[in-house]
């Protein structure tokens, strides 16, 4: 189906957003096949044509977007504090998925339906008042029941005991001139390169001998210059991989919020999706899983019930006080980051932090991985949050 600018229109449902949760949303409806006599709407101020990001998560079994997942590993190395290990990640694959694999393959699957309509175009606006929601635009306004908007247009105003912490990353996708990397092998953290800056790691992606996906990641409050990514880059790939030389095919940046501050679910008959909802993982800056998860449980409502409103899970507020703590940990420097994970994953089962990761342990699972981390710094970070 063509993109319309359009002049306005009522709908069903308007989707605000055409990035990982808009998009995610509208396949999680179509491949529930109730939605056919739903009208449906989704607006970006532009349609996405280049491979900027790549998405990594794990899953146990074959998720709605394996079709597309450009290489996955059993098998995962972590370098830490004092200690490096193969993972055997086993029942779980840690997956990566391209962002223009990703684009391409929900715009192809959207403008197969009849019901669906995209609109690019800049979005001024989005409101809901007396029973009535709209998305307001240049070529017009558009009417729904329910709005869904994936768009955090400003930072959020922060409240007491409120943690703001940035995930920043550069990555290069890299073809050495001889073999350097093992395929099967992925490396989820190396905690190896300098921390002067704050949390810092590297995590690479082969994708054959001689091609990978290398990208140095940040957690802290400010970003760094351009070129000191470029360095931490090269120094990584000269000292830890000693590629030689090598040609740099893609490049790819982005900054993810780090916060637990608590995003509003809804405002009246908008409901937020994707970081704008609270789906970015406040410790750890992984969104994919968690913006399927929210998507599902969207959809599965909306069949149920005909509204989109659901109450949150009953370990939400136990995941949201653990993060809480932990970024208050990270802002105030009371225990390196590289300390914190090399604990996860030296005294834990590789398989129980990826659950817990993903906030799905019980309260008994989480006790003892909680245990094996360095209790005073913890303990006394988690009654600052009581």
């Amino acid at each position: 189906m063509p993109a319309r600018t359009g002049v306005g229109g009522v709908y069903n449902y308007i989707i605000a957003g055409a990035g990982c949760a808009g998009l995610s949303l509208a396949v999680h409806m179509i491949h529930s096949g109730k939605f056919v006599d739903k009208k449906i709407l989704i607006v970006d101020k532009g349609e996405k044509k280049n491979n900027d990001r790549t998405w990594c998560f794990w899953e146990t079994e074959a998720g709605l977007f394996d079709s597309i997942v450009f290489r996955k590993w059993e098998k995962t190395w972590f370098h830490g504090f004092q200690f490096s290990q193969l993972l055997h990640l086993q029942p779980y694959e840690y997956k990566l998925i391209r962002g223009i694999d990703f684009y391409n393959y929900c715009f192809n699957l959207i403008r197969q339906q009849p019901n669906f309509e995209i609109c690019f175009n800049d979005i001024r606006k989005i409101q809901s008042e007396n029973g009535k929601s709209w998305v307001e635009m240049n070529g017009g306004i558009f009417f729904a029941d329910y709005i869904f908007n994936g768009i955090l247009f400003e930072k959020p105003l922060l409240q007491k005991k409120d943690y703001y912490l940035l995930q920043h990353f550069k990555g290069w996708r890299i073809e050495t001139g001889k073999p350097v990397f093992n395929p099967g092998e992925a490396t989820l953290m190396d905690f190896r390169v300098d921390q002067q800056h704050g949390t810092t790691f590297v995590y690479v992606m082969p994708f054959s001998e001689t091609s990978a996906m290398v990208e140095y990641t940040l957690f802290s409050k400010e970003l760094l210059e351009p070129q000191q990514y470029d360095d931490g880059l090269k120094e990584y790939l000269r000292h830890f991989l000693q590629t030689g030389s090598y040609e740099i095919v893609e490049k790819e940046s982005g900054i993810i919020p780090m916060t637990n501050h608590k995003f509003p679910v809804q405002q009246g008959n908008i409901i937020f999706i994707g970081t704008a909802g609270g789906q970015t993982k406040a410790s750890s800056g992984y969104t994919f899983r968690f913006i399927q998860k929210h998507s599902a449980a969207i959809v599965e409502q909306l069949v149920k019930t005909g509204n989109p409103f659901f109450r949150s899970s009953k370990g939400a507020k136990r995941f949201h006080f653990y993060d809480s703590t932990l970024l208050h940990i990270l802002q105030y420097n009371k225990l390196s980051g590289k300390k914190i994970f090399t604990n996860l994953f030296q005294k834990n089962k590789p398989r129980q932090v990826l659950r817990f990761l993903d906030n799905e342990t019980t309260f008994k699972e989480e006790l003892i991985i909680i245990s094996t981390l360095p209790l005073f710094p913890f303990l006394k970070a988690a009654l600052k949050q009581v």
